[in-house]
Order: structure tokens, then sequence, then C-alpha cells
């Protein structure tokens, strides 16, 4: 008998029998939860673009473990109306099934894609990943969708199944790849020393993470592709030094708040920071994405949210609705500012300074362009949430299971363009190594489409 230390190793022994399809046309499909970490080790052997396939079963109304047929993305039904008619299911019981499978359905595509489109399978192999197969429904319904969805061929490939199993989906997908079969099969988790539940983080995560590298594969190939451009024309790109690079101070209510403006040769728009409780304008943090955002032609505007004495006393850093208020000060000063007045603005949040950003962003005055939060509580936001109108992009660390918990419900209330970003491996404060630039970069993007979006228009 085989037995795998996790799901990671069974999904690097699994690619090594699939090393031989590697290829331009394949995409490499993960069962969730579970067939996500194993068809994640696939798709970076091969190169590949990794998706979930989200399925329900249809169960009959009085024994819901019978299936009586199956659903899948893109409208994919399939009833047996044979057992159907057997098992005297009436047609609108059947309906009513569908219809409340289909609702859970759309949740779990939306909540580990967020608005990303589900990969296009026309014409291409695909490769169907779980992480192990015990009776193989839903293994065959995840091939009929993937047929369904003009897939040019469908294998299936498991680290371990049933012989019997096996056999049975030889009929369904073009080839079947198991590394296991073994006859004395009781359930998948024998054959595994870790097995314990994959949650829907780490799911996000993993997928957030192969998109991350196909994005980076193909900026680098975009960017080898301009360097050998520019080296036949014999331009280059210079590195200007910021138009205003100074400490200023702004007025708010009763106060007078010290900020860092930043204004790179004609900017394309301009980024407010709101820091968490207990840090400053001067956070590490906060400077090294402002650094990026600049970089990639953008203003930034690191500041105070309060005065020094008002810091002094606790529950002013905790006091949401106050921070919201600076915020939309700040933002009608820079208004009234003859560099800035034109330039569409985006909101920066950290921890307690994302919900202050959300809360600002939801006053109709602020005419926010983009928001992004970093491991930030959006759920401090409370009802202002559901007023944000500017598209909003979530960044929160894997190893902060609460936060991604808090972040993945307040996405839930948004009503605007959203996007939840788990970074692989970071704790709240994005200390590890790669992770802040994997902000950076994240937020680069966002702020970058959104801002020039709004500019544009």
């Amino acid at each position: 008998m085989m037995l795998f230390r996790n799901r990671q190793e069974a999904g690097r022994r699994l690619a090594e029998r699939l090393m031989p399809h590697k290829g331009p046309d394949v995409v490499v499909l993960g069962l969730p939860r579970g067939g996500v970490p194993v068809a994640f080790e696939v798709a970076r052997a091969l190169d590949a673009p990794l998706d979930v396939l989200v399925v329900r079963k249809l169960g009959v109304p009085f024994q819901p473990e019978l299936a009586m047929g199956a659903i899948g993305e893109g409208g994919v039904r399939f009833v047996d109306e044979s057992l159907v008619r057997t098992a005297g299911v009436r047609p609108e019981e059947v309906e009513a099934v569908e219809k409340r499978e289909r609702a859970e359905l759309t949740r779990r595509a939306r909540a580990f894609r967020g608005d990303r489109p589900p990969t296009p399978l026309a014409g291409r192999t695909v490769i169907v990943v779980d992480d192990g197969i015990a009776t193989g429904s839903t293994a065959w319904v995840a091939c009929q969708v993937a047929r369904q969805h003009g897939a040019a061929r469908t294998i299936l490939a498991v680290p371990v199944a049933s012989p019997r199993a096996v056999e049975h989906l030889a009929k369904v997908a073009d080839e079947v790849i198991c590394l296991d079969t073994p006859e004395s099969f009781f359930a998948i988790g024998e054959f595994y020393a870790d097995f314990r539940q994959t949650p829907d983080s780490e799911v996000i995560a993993l997928l957030h993470e192969a998109q991350d590298a196909s994005d980076a594969a193909h900026a680098a190939h975009a960017a080898k592709s301009g360097a050998r451009s520019g080296a036949k024309s014999g331009t280059r790109r210079d590195e200007d030094p910021p138009v205003v690079d100074e400490e200023v101070t702004i007025p708010a209510g009763t106060q007078r708040l010290a900020g860092h403006l930043t204004l790179p040769e004609n900017a394309t728009g301009l980024v407010v920071f709101a820091h968490g409780s207990g840090s400053s304008r001067h956070s590490p943090r906060n400077r090294y994405v402002a650094s990026a955002l600049n970089d990639a032609g953008l203003g930034t505007l690191l500041f105070d949210l309060l005065s020094s004495a008002e810091e002094s006393d606790r529950v002013n850093v905790f006091d949401i609705p106050l921070l919201a208020t600076r915020l939309v000060e700040v933002t009608g000063w820079l208004r009234e500012q003859p560099a800035t007045r034109d330039l569409p603005i985006g909101y920066f949040g950290a921890s307690t300074g994302a919900a202050a950003a959300l809360s600002a962003a939801a006053e109709p005055e602020t005419d926010i362009a983009a928001v992004v939060s970093r491991g930030g509580r959006p759920d401090l936001a409370a009802s202002d949430l559901e007023l944000v109108q500017a598209p909003t992009l979530l960044i929160v660390g894997g190893h902060d299971p609460i936060v991604v918990d808090l972040n993945l419900d307040a996405a839930r209330w948004l009503r605007c363009e959203k996007s939840v970003h788990v970074v692989p491996g970071a704790t709240h404060l994005f200390e590890e190594p790669g992770t802040l630039e994997a902000v950076a970069a994240e937020a680069t993007r966002w702020f970058t489409s959104h801002l020039r979006a709004k500019a544009s228009r």
C-alpha cells in the first residue's frame, strides 16, 4: 500500500506521472477542497494554469446520499431520469433541490475565484485532479462538466482510488491516471499520514499563488520582449525623480496633521494611506508599498490620522468614524491643491485603517476611484460596506485565518467591484520573505487599472 505524507507530496508524485502530458494547451482543475493542494503541485510542475471545478450532487429529497443527478458551473446539468421515476421524485421536487444546490455552487465558486471568470476549457486538454476516489460519483460529474465545456481531452488524475472506481471512471474520462489502486480500500484518509481538512482559505490562497505565478511569467515574457525591442530601437526608460517629494501639514477640523506627499512626473493618480492602530505615516510597510506605487507613476500621501495629543487616548485609535472623517477632510484638502486637484484618488488602508478607508469611500463627496486593504478589518466599517462604490481589493495573509474569514464575510456585503487576494504564507504583518512584495504588486495592479480608468472618463 502506498502512503503519502500529505497532499503536497501526493501532488508532486502524481505530477511526475503526468509530465508526458505537459504542453501549452493543458489546464489543471482541482476538485475543492482536498483536490486543490494536489492539483496545485501538478499545475506547477506542468507550467499549466490552475482552476477549481465546482460540482454539486442532486440528492433524492428523502435520501440525500443517493444522487439523482448533478450540476456544474455554466448551467451544466445531469439528471438520471430513470432513477427519478423509480424513486417517485416529482418534477417540482427535482427543481427545488437543483435551485438550492445551484445557489450553493454559485456561492462556493465565487468564494474561491472572487470575480475572476473560470478558465476557458474549449479545445484544451483538461486534467481533473482530486486527492483520492472512493466511489467516483463526484469525479464522474466533473469529467462530464469538463467535456460539456468543450474540453478536447479529459484526463482524471488521482494519487489513490479503488479499483472499481477506476474501472467505472474509465468510461467517462479519456484517460485515468492513478498511482495506487489497492484492493483493500476503506477510506481515502488511510493512505495519508496527514489528511487534515483543507479550509476554504487554503484553496483561495493556492489559486491566487498559481495566478500570481502565471502573471509573473507573462510579465517576464513581456519584459523580455520589450527589452529586445528597446535594444533594437536604441531606446530605454529613464528613472525620473518625483516632481513633489515633501512634508506637508494638513488642516483637519481643529487639528493639523503631518504628512508626506510624493508626486512623480505626469502622475496618473494619487493614493492616500490610512495606517492601522499603533502605526503612523512612518510605517515601513506602507512606505514600501508607496514606493512601488510611485515607481508605477502614482502619487502617494502618507499622513498621521491623529495628532500627537489625540493618539495619547487609545480610544481614538479605534474610533473608525473619527478616522474616516479625517480621511474625508484630507481628501477635501487634496481637491483644493493645484498639484493634486485633478488627480483621481484611491485609498490604501491597513488594519483598522482599512475600515476607515472603506467608511470614507462610502461618502459620495470623496468620489474615490479604488480602495485596497492590507491585512485589514473591513468588518469594522459595518453598514458602510454596502454603500461603497469604489472597486475594492482586500489583501490578507494565508496564515492569518481569522482575518481571512473576516475579509471573506465583509466581501459579501460589498456591492461594488471587489476581489479578495490571499498571500500564501503571510501572517498579519506580512513580514515573511516575498509577502510584502506580493502586496505591493497586487496594490499597484489594482490602483493602476482603476485610477487610470477614472482619469480617462
